[in-house]
């Protein structure tokens, strides 16, 4: 078997312009971006009541994310922990920004002050979200935004509310999370649509294999979270892999969250990884799984690994939040 060994870390690290390229509506962004939901609270888990991240070194890691090629970035007005908002954390590491530098946030969604989650936003309450992400990134537009749903109810009211924003200016460009593919057609109805940001992941929603495969057809990013996580979602990965994924990892002397970030790299040229952490070493890890390339054999065997549904996962519209 043919390999192709991680970089040492002591080794020159790898940068996100090893991952490849695409264009998010007229925004050309590097495939291996960064997700910042884990930035405000200490642990994997996203949730009310935990303790809050150490600031500077959420500082520093998103300076880092960019130093190393990142100019995607993802983030959310609802990820906040007691002392911590992503959006002003990148506020404070990043602005003022790069000209290249895409963010995408998300709507839908909202948290009251203790952190509990509120009922999703309607037609009317969605400008007040989306004015909240410009006050917060200190930003005069946004430059994706994502509208956020849980069921499998129409969309067309609310995305329809975000395209009058796109009109006025407030919005580049829209998108949508935690979908069915039917939404999709009822979106682009309405406003183009540049992202589609879903679970998938090595066994995780292997019955959205195809509705990925049209998002590529129809010259839409597809986004996946909880990728590396699994079934384990905002909780954070089980620390449990399959063999198979080992075995591939051990072949690239790579960790499996490489092995599983490669993976979806490898599902198409319009996927684009947003893995997030608040370890400077895993984000360096992250970013050089751009560079795996993964063997015919490989993919193969990944793929048999992915169809059996090893992380036990189901289509849940009705878990809360969020990638």
């Amino acid at each position: 078997m043919t390999t192709h060994p991680t970089p040492h870390p002591t080794s020159t690290p790898v940068t996100a312009a090893a991952s490849g390229t695409w264009l998010l509506g007229d925004r050309p962004v590097r495939r291996i971006g960064f997700g910042t939901m884990r930035l405000t609270q200490q642990g994997a888990a996203f949730r009310p009541g935990a303790p809050a991240s150490d600031r500077d070194r959420a500082i520093a890691v998103l300076r880092r994310a960019v130093e190393l090629g990142v100019n995607h970035l993802d983030t959310a007005a609802f990820y906040f922990s007691s002392l911590r908002s992503a959006n002003e954390l990148i506020n404070r590491a990043l602005a003022p920004y790069c000209d290249d530098l895409v963010i995408t946030t998300k709507v839908g969604p909202g948290r009251d002050l203790s952190g509990a989650w509120l009922p999703h936003a309607g037609p009317a309450q969605l400008r007040g979200q989306v004015e909240e992400n410009l006050r917060q990134l200190g930003r005069d537009h946004l430059d994706v935004v994502n509208l956020r749903i849980l069921g499998t109810d129409s969309i067309a009211e609310r995305f329809g509310a975000l395209a009058e924003l796109r009109q006025a200016g407030l919005i580049r460009h829209l998108g949508l999370s935690n979908i069915q593919p039917e939404h999709l057609a009822e979106a682009r109805a309405i406003a183009p649509v540049v992202c589609v940001q879903n679970p998938y992941g090595i066994g995780l929603r292997p019955e959205h294999d195809a509705f990925l495969r049209d998002c590529g057809t129809q010259g839409v990013a597809f986004v996946p979270f909880y990728a590396i996580a699994g079934a384990g979602r905002d909780a954070g990965a089980s620390g449990s892999d399959p063999e198979e994924v080992l075995a591939v990892a051990r072949a690239h002397a790579a960790s499996a969250a490489q092995v599983r970030i490669a993976w979806t790299l490898h599902r198409g040229p319009h996927v684009l990884a947003i893995p997030g952490t608040g370890d400077p070493e895993h984000l360096t890890a992250n970013v050089a799984a751009g560079a795996l390339r993964l063997t015919p054999q490989e993919l193969a065997l990944l793929d048999t690994v992915h169809r059996r549904g090893v992380d036990g996962s189901t289509d849940d519209h009705r878990s809360r939040l969020a990638g």
